[in-house]
């Protein structure tokens, strides 16, 4: 029940999920520490524990009986020669980084760099809404201020967005090697790391200022997608 709450993960540095495919997704990577069931086990490899089905509906954040649970370490990420990455700057919605770090998956980048003040990835709605991508791309918190210039330095132009001073999204062309900042859903990118971008582009739209940041991170790394400056 600690792994519930961020300090309980934090301190075991390990965290749950529920359904087979979630876990099936961790297996890949051999982040399954435990099974907890209470039907049929399909993984008895795996130190495991039979449980009455009050403690899995307890245990269970699912609005629909589960009959499978795992408790799983947190991998421990690298990123070796990252050419399309994403920098999320204090994003607080499970649901939106959930999006975000699937999007990011099926589209070819390296990894997510997380500021110190978005949602933690574990959050079980978090995980949820990623459908296992979690585990298949390298999710890093650290100060974004020091990753830009890293990023910089190994030729990666970096990009943010914002509705000001910026470049239509369709004037800028694919790049080999880039990173996209995007912004708390209410504030934005900080102007300290606007500060630092080699370019801030906006998306053109009609209607509306702004988009929910899934939907346009969605867009913009479908601009920038692994071979779209080959196209």
């Amino acid at each position: 029940m600690k792994l519930h709450e961020k300090k309980g993960r934090e301190e075991a540095g390990q965290f749950l999920i529920e359904g087979e495919h979630l876990i099936q997704e961790a297996m890949k990577h051999n982040l399954v520490d435990t099974i907890l069931y209470d039907e049929s086990n399909p993984y008895p490899q795996i130190e495991s524990f039979k449980c009455a089905p009050s403690v899995m509906e307890k245990l269970s954040k699912n609005i629909s009986h589960v009959h499978l649970l795992a408790i799983c370490h947190m991998p421990t990420p690298t990123v070796l020669t990252p050419s399309k990455v994403i920098l999320l700057d204090d994003v607080q919605d499970p649901g939106n980084m959930g999006t975000i770090i699937r999007t990011a998956c099926s589209f070819g980048f390296d990894a997510v760099y997380l500021s110190k003040g978005c949602v933690d990835v574990y959050n079980e709605k978090t995980i949820r809404s990623t459908q296992g991508a979690l585990f298949h791309i390298p999710l890093i918190r650290c100060d974004l201020q020091n990753v830009i210039q890293t990023l910089q330095a190994d030729g990666v132009q970096v990009l943010a967005t914002c509705l000001g001073k910026s470049i239509p999204l369709s004037q800028v062309a694919p790049q080999a090697k880039v990173a996209i900042i995007l912004g708390n859903e209410g504030q934005g990118v900080k102007q300290s790391l606007l500060a630092k971008a080699d370019q801030i582009v906006r998306i053109e739209m009609d209607g509306f200022e702004s988009l929910n940041v899934a939907i346009a991170a969605g867009i913009l790394m479908y601009r920038f997608r692994k071979g779209s400056e080959t196209i």
